[in-house]
């Protein structure tokens, strides 16, 4: 898997003069089926999440309030995409590691995956991951 595997996933919409509700089904806009969500909000100013891969786990990130930006890298290639918008999600597929940053103040964002927590399925280690997909890793 690489980088070009990540896609932008943007939501259907209904309009309503009470507010707009966005709505996800597994198996149509999200690839997979949920096994499992979670949400992230009182980042602190300057935090970095992510910080790693996973072996098989699909995952499908939803910024619903303010801003951050996922920087996205399968060893070879790396591409930043900003999300800010809660109608737009960023699928990450396995072997893909990702670091979220930027995060603006009060920032929420919601995550959809395709299989319950699994410590097991994650690679923490950048050398480890970098091994993983073939890629050199920097002498330091």
């Amino acid at each position: 898997m690489g980088v070009e595997e990540c896609r932008q996933i943007e939501l259907p919409v209904v309009e309503d003069t009470l507010g707009n509700l966005a709505y996800a089904e597994a198996g149509d806009q999200i690839p997979f089926p949920i096994a499992r969500t979670f949400h992230v909000y009182g980042v602190p100013a300057g935090a970095v999440r992510g910080g790693h891969a996973h072996h098989a786990l699909e995952e499908v990130i939803f910024c619903v309030r303010g801003r951050f930006e996922a920087v996205v890298d399968d060893g070879t290639e790396q591409r930043t995409f900003a999300l800010e918008d809660p109608r737009v999600g960023l699928y990450l597929p396995p072997m893909l590691w990702y670091d979220l940053v930027g995060f603006a103040p009060g920032t929420v964002y919601v995550a959809l995956t395709s299989a319950p927590f699994d410590e097991a399925d994650y690679i923490r280690d950048r050398d480890e991951y970098l091994r993983a997909v073939g890629a050199v890793t920097a002498v330091g």
